[in-house]
């Protein structure tokens, strides 16, 4: 198996590197793609040094699978391109609301490889992943109605700028020294923002909408789904605080054991202090956390959670990963 990383040397791209070393996946040949300014730097894999090689003069049809992860525009000069001779998992946004191109998060809706047409498999945002996986279990049990979820992002979901912004503010505050943003729209350190990504004419920001449209694509177009997002002056990790309305009634004892049961997701709810997961926690781990499970009684059927997962690895690389692992495990590829 011959695989490509394009965007090796960013966020998503490392990390995506680090699931596959961990993995079982047998790789004969790795290739490392970026833009002309990374281009040469040099990056260790499973013992062995890879040279990054440049995007723009590429060979694509070297790699059987490629990941896509440097973002919207370098997926909508490339993707399709690379796709005529290789398989595509693509990180960013640009494909997923296509018709053509499935939205996967295999333990949710791994059927849906079945209906590959351009060669190119869409991976959720990050945020969405999340939520799915959570929501998956529940929705099979009692029918989800309508979810309102209010988001708490770190600052990774916007790249290593952001990240390294972050501790700078937090160092110009703690300083006394004036902090002019260049990543966000307000100062980020010691602060929240609800605002991500751009405003829609609805009053919505596009972060919000992709929640509602990929939800309904992933999981069912008849749930309705509002969303509130929120950048917070965190590294990495997002946390969602999910209200759910269901058509049928539930118990709590059955809400958690379908979350337990449930590959990718870990439950930690306990009340007392602590017993709860947080983004700290989520760091670095592949599962799904759910935490404060409650019954909301200010409607009939309805339902609280926390959600809390890190979003570079399960609301992206992993993901990504994981969509390969399913394509080669049930030989969709090539078809």
């Amino acid at each position: 198996m011959n695989i490509a990383i394009v965007g090796a040397t960013g966020n998503v791209g490392r990390k995506t590197l680090e699931v596959l070393e961990k993995k079982e996946l047998e790789i004969d040949n790795l290739y490392l793609v970026a833009s002309s300014r990374s281009a040469g730097i040099k990056i260790k894999f499973r013992g062995k040094e890879y040279e990054v090689e440049e995007l723009d003069s590429f060979d694509f049809s070297k790699a059987k699978i490629i990941f896509f992860a440097a973002g919207g525009k370098i997926s909508e000069k490339f993707a399709e391109k690379a796709s005529k001779n290789s398989l595509v998992i693509d990180n960013s946004s640009f494909f997923r609301m296509d018709p053509d191109v499935p939205l996967i998060v295999p333990q949710v809706n791994s059927e849906d490889l079945d209906s590959i047409k351009k060669n190119i498999i869409a991976n959720p945002n990050c945020s969405t992943a999340q939520l799915v996986i959570a929501l998956k279990p529940l929705h099979d049990l009692f029918v989800i109605k309508r979810v309102v979820v209010s988001t708490y992002q770190s600052v990774s979901g916007g790249g290593k700028a952001p990240m390294d912004e972050l501790i700078e503010q937090t160092k110009f505050v703690l300083d006394g020294k004036k902090i002019v943003s260049k990543n966000f729209t307000k100062q980020i350190a010691f602060n929240a923002i609800p605002h991500i990504d751009k405003f829609s004419d609805s009053g919505y920001t596009k972060e919000e909408l992709k929640m509602t449209n990929e939800t309904k694509k992933i999981l069912d177009d008849k749930i309705d789904l509002t969303a509130t997002c929120v950048r917070l002056p965190i590294s990495i990790s997002h946390a969602e605080s999910v209200n759910i309305q269901f058509e049928k009634p539930f118990s709590l004892e059955k809400v958690r054991s379908a979350l337990e049961n449930f590959e990718g997701c870990k439950v930690i709810d306990e009340r007392v202090d602590g017993g709860y997961a947080t983004p700290l926690d989520a760091e670095g781990k592949n599962e799904t956390f759910i935490s404060r499970i409650r019954e909301d009684k200010t409607i009939k059927n309805g339902l609280n959670l926390w959600i809390v997962s890190d979003n570079l690895l399960r609301g992206a690389a992993l993901n990504a990963v994981e969509i390969a692992e399913t394509l080669i495990k049930n030989n969709y590829y090539g078809k």
